[in-house]
């Protein structure tokens, strides 16, 4: 994912609510999320919905390796031909 151009992916609410048509087409053609602020303060993002599927694949897979890398630290490992059994016993099943 790109990150966002601080000149001109940061906008007011007010500025997005006249021009939330061209906001969706810039952050669609660049890529890049938008920051929409409220009163002066980030309230919330805009970006395109591939690049979010991508951001939560990768999200999804970071889990995944802590969750494994958090197994093995507690020794909650099997060998490799034990694996393979359990695979080969799920698939004749």
């Amino acid at each position: 994912m790109k990150r966002i151009d601080l000149n001109t992916g940061v906008i007011p609410l007010s500025e997005f609510r006249a021009n939330a048509t061209q906001c969706v087409a810039q952050v669609r053609e660049t890529r890049r999320p938008m920051v929409i602020t409220q009163h002066g303060k980030s309230a919330s993002v805009l970006m395109d919905v591939g690049e979010y599927e991508k951001l939560m694949d990768r999200l999804e897979l970071l889990q995944d390796v802590q969750t494994a890398e958090s197994q093995i630290d507690q020794g909650l490992t099997i060998s490799h031909a034990q694996a393979k059994r359990r695979l080969l016993a799920r698939v004749r099943a």
